[in-house]
């Protein structure tokens, strides 16, 4: 690993607004991470953020944005649903180095690129499974296994709540990483998260540096088992959303 990108200010704003001090292998690691993902960018399309900058605030901070939430305990299980090019997933794996992180991204070349940072940076204890949310939520190794389930620009939280609570043991949580949108979807979504077992149990108010927008995390805990219908088949919570 060759680190060619430096963040200068990764490590202030993470120390400041996060409470959260990042070595200087942390540093190299978020370096080399940024080189990779603009070089397979070229090829594979995975973000339309490209700009280092933009990677340092909009991928790197608003993944460890969840930070303010996730307190997870050694050997806790966190699952990130829809990871695309690994976040929040891997640059909170970079950050809790102990923490357990399965990946589920249903495209494959994104599933290929988190593969590739993961054996690059050396992770340990990351998997990442290539499918889609709703086939992963009726296995048996990941139905209600996760201490933790966590998503970013995944789907309307009507919609998701049906990806992430199968997946959360009860007790667990699960984090949504959501725009200006987040209470009024979070309000929208208490019907579908009270048959899924859930509710929503805090809303957090998150800044960015550069982003104009004001940002939410929407943390819900698993109250009661998952009816076993649940979540339907792929694609039906995208077209029959949960009341």
């Amino acid at each position: 690993m060759t680190a060619t990108t430096d963040f200068p200010s990764l490590q202030d704003i993470a120390q400041t607004r996060l409470g959260t001090s990042l070595s200087r292998r942390q540093l190299d690691a978020f370096a080399w991470y940024a080189s990779e993902l603009a070089e397979w960018n070229e090829r594979f399309n995975l973000t339309a953020i490209t700009d280092p900058a933009e990677i340092e605030v909009k991928h790197f901070l608003d993944s460890l944005s969840c930070l303010l939430a996730l307190k997870p305990r050694p050997g806790d299980r966190v699952v990130d649903v829809g990871s695309g090019a690994g976040f929040p997933g891997l640059p909170l794996k970079i950050v809790m180095p102990w923490l357990q992180v399965t990946l589920v991204e249903a495209t494959g070349k994104k599933a290929d690129f988190c593969r590739h940072i993961v054996e690059g940076l050396a992770l340990e204890s990351v998997s990442v499974v290539h499918a889609r949310a709703e086939e992963v939520g009726q296995m048996a190794e990941h139905r209600q296994m996760y201490h933790w389930a966590v998503a970013r620009a995944v789907a309307h939280l009507q919609v998701l709540v049906e990806y992430l609570m199968p997946l959360v043991r009860l007790g667990g949580r699960a984090i949504a990483q959501k725009g200006e949108t987040g209470p009024v979807e979070a309000h929208a979504a208490e019907g579908a998260l009270r048959l899924l077992g859930g509710r929503v149990q805090q809303l957090i108010t998150v800044e960015l540096p550069r982003v104009p927008e004001t940002r939410y995390l929407v943390v819900m805990e698993k109250t009661a088992a998952t009816p076993s219908e649940y979540p339907r088949r792929a694609g039906v919570p995208t077209r029959k959303p949960l009341g």
